[in-house]
């Protein structure tokens, strides 16, 4: 009887060792020195199509986040009032939304067309500052009163250039031909003898690879290149500093800032850029700034 019980119990460790290896499935890959498996906080280093801060559309919703989504419908205080615009919502009216809100300095991201959590945030604290209910929620009376409260939207205002606002040039960009590089905006902007011709988002080197700061010249350009250390392919490349360079990411269009570069500064917009590459000539400034 003994020897029986024995067995059973083996054969019930087993069984839960065997389930619990079933139940788990590939890892996310997390950021760089992140220790836990559970997806992090948006910070200010996420990329404004990675993180909910940008509003961008995610993908098939999670249990949870239907959960999530669930719960706050029925968390409503007033279930009577129509909602002309709500969380998980996406139409040109939102992207109309997100433009006033921004005139309203209640956004800072730029206008994506989906309803998420910076809208509704945005939403609520307009709501409270206009003593209106404050569900984070547009209804008629919320949108009438927005819609006073701002002026219609340019084309500009409703698709930006770039999802980072540029930052004000560095003194060293107002003369000449210059690519001039914020670090802390993650924006270039190509600038001819002061004026901004166009602007697009970039990214830089992580901490062990960071890419160089100060003023630069560009020393040569290859339209189609592949990193001799990496291996990785470098379209549109404007080499400034040694091996860094200015080019198209692959790898920041699809992931954004969730990755970085080993030093290089890469461009996610590959029409803006292959446009960039004609216009620079070798020997135009390179400004990299803070």
């Amino acid at each position: 009887m003994q020897r029986q019980r024995v067995i059973i119990r083996t054969i019930g460790v087993a069984t839960a060792v065997a389930l619990a290896a079933t139940a788990c499935g590939p890892q996310k890959t997390e950021s760089a020195g992140s220790s836990s498996a559970a997806p992090s906080s948006p910070t200010a280093g996420a990329t404004p199509e990675a993180s909910p801060s940008t509003d961008n559309k995610p993908g098939e919703p999670s249990p949870s986040a239907s959960a999530s989504a669930s719960a706050s419908a029925s968390a409503s205080p007033s279930p009577s009032v129509k909602q002309i615009m709500a969380n998980g919502d996406e139409s040109e009216q939102v992207r109309e939304l997100q433009a006033r809100l921004k005139q309203l300095k209640l956004m800072t991201v730029a206008p994506t067309g989906f309803y998420g959590s910076k809208t509704t945030a945005a939403v609520k604290s307009f709501q409270s500052k206009n003593g209106l209910d404050a569900t984070g929620g547009v209804d008629e009376k919320t949108w009438k009163k927005i819609q006073s409260s701002s002026k219609k939207p340019t084309a500009d205002e409703l698709r930006p250039p770039t999802v980072n606002e540029v930052a004000a040039p560095d003194p060293r960009c107002m003369t000449g031909r210059v690519m001039c590089i914020s670090k802390e905006s993650r924006t270039l902007a190509w600038m001819i003898d002061g004026k901004v011709v166009s602007t697009m988002d970039v990214r830089f080197g992580s901490e062990n690879t960071p890419t160089r700061e100060g003023v630069f010249n560009v020393g040569w350009k290859a339209k189609d290149w592949t990193s001799t250390i990496y291996h990785t392919p470098m379209p549109y490349a404007m080499f400034f500093s040694g091996g860094q360079a200015v080019h198209y990411s692959a790898d920041f269009a699809a992931r954004g800032y969730n990755g970085a570069s080993h030093g290089c500064v890469n461009v996610r917009d590959k029409g803006k850029l292959s446009k960039l590459f004609d216009d620079v000539q070798v020997g135009d400034k390179v400004v990299v700034y803070w």
